[in-house]
């Protein structure tokens, strides 16, 4: 009895053994699908943003900037703007505004120690692989997160203050009204603070419309951020945003999707900005104008 029972033993220690060694090669097997589905992923979403350059300068930073034609950036991907008209200077411009290009701003980019785009051309930050596979998913790259989204309620509140968001701190400068907006600016101060591991900081000029409850909120965002999990690295970073449908299926920070389009040479979108201001110190501020 003895020997049978032992002998039922070690049968039924193999049958688990070989059950646990088929469950984790078929679980290997699983994941390494996963990893290379995910990876074809990651690699078809950069063929599809990093379009051709006609340049490309490397920022001291370790951005790499592609000089691509003005026509063939990602906005035209978009059926809409297929035949779309580039406007290189507006069209008009609000009271008491002058469009002068002489007035240049003494913030500047780390790449452009290294060189400029040529004419034609509009600086684009190139997105590497392991900004993306730093994003939740491939999907959800260089979109805001589900939590992050609900902070936009502020401005369709009442008192947007008493609108709590847990996890964010925030100040917030607001102004509502029955009446017809055409645009607005603002003069941010420009820091370079050190967020906390998977935290970021931002200063932002934000325009809204429509409502969450409705689906058909609408804004743009334009202003920096320090934001290591979307660059993996702490510099203080020109952005933009942009969403019509609450952040569902529209949107994106900078020229990630088709909808902005952008005709300044100068300044890439996504990179770094220098000098910033310091405490006691030198102060740099960015003007920003929305102006439809």
């Amino acid at each position: 009895m003895a020997e049978t029972t032992r002998a039922f033993l070690v049968a039924l220690l193999i049958a688990l053994a070989f059950l646990f060694s088929e469950g984790d090669a078929r679980a290997a097997a699983e994941s390494g699908w996963r990893s290379a589905q995910h990876r074809r992923e990651v690699q078809s979403l950069l063929k599809r943003i990093n379009k051709p350059p006609v340049a490309s300068i490397r920022s001291p930073d370790g951005d790499i900037i592609d000089c691509v034609h003005i026509s063939k950036q990602p906005a035209f991907d978009h059926p809409l703007l297929k035949n779309h008209i580039i406007q290189m200077r507006p069209s008009k411009q609000p009271s008491g505004q002058v469009y002068d290009e002489s007035n240049i701003a003494s913030i500047t980019q780390a790449w452009h120690q290294n060189g400029e785009c040529p004419e034609d051309t509009i600086p684009i930050r190139r997105t590497k692989e392991e900004d993306v596979m730093r994003a939740s998913s491939v999907r959800m790259y260089g979109k805001k997160m589900p939590d992050w989204r609900r902070i936009s309620k502020l401005v369709s509140t009442d008192n947007p203050l008493n609108d709590v968001t847990t996890g964010h701190e925030y100040g917030v400068a607001y102004g509502t009204g029955d009446n017809e907006y055409f645009g607005t600016k603002m003069t941010i101060n420009v820091w370079q603070p050190t967020p906390q591991s998977g935290d970021f900081s931002l200063a932002q000029l934000w325009i809204s419309a429509g409502s969450y409850a409705n689906q058909d909120l609408n804004t743009i965002e334009v202003g920096w951020q320090v934001y290591p999990a979307m660059y993996g690295d702490g510099s203080t970073r020109l952005f933009i945003y942009w969403t019509r449908d609450a952040y569902n299926r529209t949107g994106c920070y900078n020229l990630g999707c088709s909808g902005f389009v952008q005709t300044d040479t100068r300044f890439a979108i996504g990179g770094s900005l220098s000098p910033v201001s310091t405490y006691g110190g030198t102060q740099y501020e960015l003007d920003i104008l929305v102006w439809k």
